[in-house]
């Protein structure tokens, strides 16, 4: 089974990670303007939507909320919007993302694990390429208030 894993260390508290992680204002940041819609609870939708292919609204991923205990692990299953399938009735496979932040003296250890994909899955390989960029995001954005200008 493909699995994607990342661990970096953030000068910052688990509680600033963690509101990079959901607050609107700041994934707005780190996601090039798209923000979180979901209430968090565990079984609910979770959607993230922003400017794209779609127009100012487009469904990025969506997916269920599977865990989420602040401060600690957020987990959520992983679908792309329409507008990535290569043709409409295309299969859209299933994965999974979690979260885990772990307090390190006084920085916070952030472990992204995006696991469980099928191997035809074609977002794969977008995802490989996405999330060290989001990661330096958010490693930027704890630290220094600022997101990196990647384009």
């Amino acid at each position: 089974m493909l699995e994607l894993k990342y661990e970096i260390y953030i000068g910052g508290s688990p509680e600033k990670v963690w509101e990079a992680l959901v607050a609107p204002h700041q994934v707005q940041q780190i996601y090039y303007g798209s923000v979180i819609h979901s209430t968090f609870n565990e079984g609910d939708l979770l959607e993230y939507i922003g400017p794209g292919n779609d127009g100012e609204n487009t469904l990025h991923v969506f997916g269920t909320v599977l865990e989420f205990s602040p401060q600690k692990a957020f987990r959520f299953t992983h679908k792309v919007g329409p507008s990535y399938l290569k043709e409409p009735d295309s299969e859209n496979y299933e994965s999974r993302i979690s979260w885990l932040l772990e307090p390190v003296g006084g920085t916070t250890k952030l472990t992204l694990i995006h696991d469980n994909w099928h191997k035809d899955d074609p977002s794969y390989q977008g995802s490989q390429n996405a999330w060290p960029m989001i990661l330096s995001n958010i490693k930027t954005l704890v630290e220094t208030g600022q997101t990196l200008r990647l384009g």
